[in-house]
């Protein structure tokens, strides 16, 4: 299916008298979905250029890059290596949907403690996987570098000008950098941290080119991979009344979060906004899957 702009209509919208509509960017591909799509577009591409056929990337267990790159490494031709943050999956990672999915799309794993983890950008870290594994090209966690920002700024289309605000999850910031390059002077980019605190500004700002842009903190639920029963609610109400299906790390709780702005006024009557579908959705079998262990009601698929 091809990317569009669905319109959101829920009693809270009509009341206030604002429009809201959802970039499916979730209908890209089937795993490669969203922004994981635009950031390893033009990666792969000069992955390619300078003769590489092995891409080695780092993520957690539950990460949708880690999935993504596994998925676009056996579409297109390429070996795939991922290193993987703390060890404790290392003999039963096809337990993990994540590295299940991953695993069936052919990538090789590196289970490392968080110690390690943390020294990822490290010179000599980063030598010690080339004696290992040879020559590769390196995608760093989560996707986002200069030509992962070039991907994301193919997300907005020229018909997208009409909107007042732009919406859009935050992580690394790649994503929301390339939508605030790309957006119309005039418009206003919203980044819902799925984060605490605001240091990702800092990041966004390495890469953003305008300052038409802000953060918003306050949805993040308790932290990154951090859910309640409150927002799994939500997550099911949304699916019931729109028939999206939404994921509990990014883009539900940005949707909730533009949601409970409307409500509060923030935005005036008439305003249109456009929020992005981030994809995340191979997220929702682990996430469910620690929800039942701690007997938590399940994300609705």
């Amino acid at each position: 299916m091809s990317v569009y702009n669905q319109k959101i209509q829920l009693p809270i919208l009509e009341k206030k008298r604002i429009s809201l509509f959802i970039k499916r960017e979730d209908l890209l591909h089937p795993i490669i979905s969203g922004n994981k799509y635009r950031k390893l577009k033009y990666n792969l591409a000069e992955a390619e250029k300078q003769g590489h056929n092995t891409i080695l990337t780092f993520g957690g267990a539950f990460s949708n890059h880690i999935a993504a790159t596994a998925c676009a490494g056996k579409e297109y031709g390429f070996e795939t290596i991922g290193i993987v943050r703390g060890e404790e999956l290392k003999e039963s990672f096809l337990e993990n949907p994540t590295l299940k999915l991953a695993h069936e799309h052919r990538m090789q794993f590196k289970f490392i403690s968080r110690m390690d983890y943390r020294r990822k950008e490290d010179s000599g870290f980063l030598e010690n996987l080339k004696h290992e594994y040879g020559r590769f090209y390196i995608l760093p966690e989560g996707g986002t570098n200069q030509l992962a920002v070039k991907g994301c700024e193919e997300i907005l289309f020229d018909s997208d000008s009409i909107f007042d605000f732009v919406c859009c999850a935050v992580g690394t910031g790649g994503t929301l950098s390339g939508i605030i390059n790309s957006a119309e002077n005039e418009q206003t980019v919203l980044g819902f941290s799925a984060l605490k605190g605001d240091f990702l500004k800092e990041d966004i700002r390495k890469f953003a080119l305008k300052k038409n842009w802000d953060l918003v903190s306050e949805y993040h639920f308790g932290g990154y991979a951090k859910v309640t029963s409150e927002l799994i609610r939500f997550l099911n109400y949304f699916k019931e009344r729109t028939n999206i299906l939404l994921d509990p790390i990014y883009t539900g709780k940005m949707v909730y979060g533009i949601l409970d702005m409307v409500g509060k006024d923030v935005f005036k009557p008439g305003t249109q906004i456009l929020a992005i579908h981030t994809g995340g959705l191979q997220g929702i079998a682990g996430m469910n899957r620690k929800l039942e262990k701690k007997n938590k009601p399940l994300i609705v698929i």
